[in-house]
């Protein structure tokens, strides 16, 4: 049965820029941002529109891209500043300043990029690389009171905790209805796929933020009037993946339609571009401290140096994830010169495999050279899990 809200959510997308371009003749600014730890609140509460920018998959982007950023930069890198150079995209197009964070310092290295090449108006929030440090906290909530100042500037509104505590309350909820509805991809015979889902929480990078949580709640009352609640696994007969490592972006497909045409099931992640950023966040005051720790707290990106792998909380939340969805393999997607997540596949591959889990790991980018290649990979892998599945149930 088809889901209302899904097919209503594709259509708001297709609107969307339309939409921006009436509210900037308005007089409304948009912020157009790539980040990984930038409270999107602030940006909220300050009646500015947040997007978030940034797509995959299209080769002639990273050529683009090239032109103006060293080729030794992840793809993805590469992609958005083949964005900003051929300034078509509505959501570049449409954006009045431009805010990153230094997470990623690939990600740094862009926002030098578009500020020199392309004259945008640029705001950079920094990131403490010590992420579990008190001195870190101290240092991040300095960070973000001084991008705040740069945005009540350009907004011309001062952030006050009311506001604040409005936005925090509407982004939990956005949240909590993220997590609520996931794991309904994971059951049996499910009425919405692990793609539509990762369709429904990129969608969110762009459309009004509290027509998506109306959105997601729709979402998610027809989902329980479908199933009830639900029940994660089941016997089938596809393998069941879990995906992690690099971030794949709006309009990178590669991996997902070959997965797809393979008979293998996605029904998990702990990407950057998916799920992750929607769970561990615990915002306990309206006040910029408590919302620079939340998001110091939750799940760290890959890209922040931590070495003490037994305790480790991205290991100890890919873990949870994988029991918790009922995965029975692994694929870790790296993208080309994405370093961080490429020098974490071994010992990630090396921990899961003492818990009986195996992994695959895929090194790609945006052309389609490497279509064949990595279908034949997968082919092997997705058939090695079906067999040990089966041996499993045997048994």
């Amino acid at each position: 049965m088809a889901l209302n809200a899904l097919e209503l959510i594709y259509k708001r997308l297709r609107e969307r820029p339309q939409e921006l371009v009436e509210a900037r003749a308005n007089g409304a600014k948009v912020v157009g941002f790539q980040a990984y730890n930038l409270p999107e609140e602030v940006i909220y509460a300050l009646g500015l529109i947040p997007v978030r920018l940034g797509s995959g998959g299209d080769g002639d982007l990273v050529e683009v891209g090239g032109r103006y950023i060293s080729t030794k930069n992840c793809v993805y890198v590469r992609s958005t500043v083949g964005l900003f150079a051929e300034n078509t995209d509505p959501y570049i197009v449409n954006s009045d300043i431009v805010a990153f964070d230094a997470t990623c310092l690939q990600t740094f290295r862009t926002a030098e990029v578009v500020q020199y090449y392309f004259n945008r108006e640029v705001i950079i929030l920094g990131v403490p690389r010590n992420f579990y440090l008190q001195e870190a906290h101290t240092y991040f909530a300095a960070e973000l009171r001084h991008f705040v100042s740069r945005l009540e500037a350009i907004s011309g509104v001062t952030l006050t905790r009311e506001r604040l505590a409005d936005s925090i309350a509407l982004y939990n909820g956005i949240r909590d209805a993220i997590v609520r509805i996931y794991p309904y991809q994971a059951t049996k015979n499910p009425a919405i796929s692990w793609e539509q889902v990762f369709d429904v929480i990129q969608a969110g990078y762009v459309l009004d933020r509290r027509e998506y949580l109306g959105l997601l709640e729709s979402l998610l009352a027809e989902l329980v009037q479908q199933r009830g609640a639900p029940v994660i696994g089941g016997e089938d007969d596809e393998a069941r993946i879990f995906i992690s490592g690099s971030t794949i972006p709006p309009g990178d497909k590669k991996l997902i339609s070959i997965m797809q045409e393979l008979g293998g099931r996605i029904v998990g992640d702990d990407l950057w571009s998916g799920l992750i950023p929607y769970v561990d966040v615990q915002i306990e005051d309206a006040t910029l401290e408590a919302l620079a720790s939340a998001y110091l707290n939750r799940t760290p990106h890959g890209a922040l140096p931590y070495l003490e792998l037994a305790t480790d909380r991205r290991i100890k939340r890919l873990k949870e994830l994988i029991t918790t969805f009922k995965a029975n393999g692994v694929i870790y997607h790296t993208l080309r010169y994405c370093d961080p997540y490429t020098f974490k596949a071994k010992e990630t591959k090396d921990i899961l495999e003492k818990e009986g889990i195996p992994l695959l790991e895929l090194h790609t980018e945006y052309a389609g050279s490497d279509f064949e290649a990595i279908r034949t990979r997968v082919e092997a892998f997705v058939e090695m899990v079906k067999l040990r599945a089966e041996s499993e149930e045997a048994a």
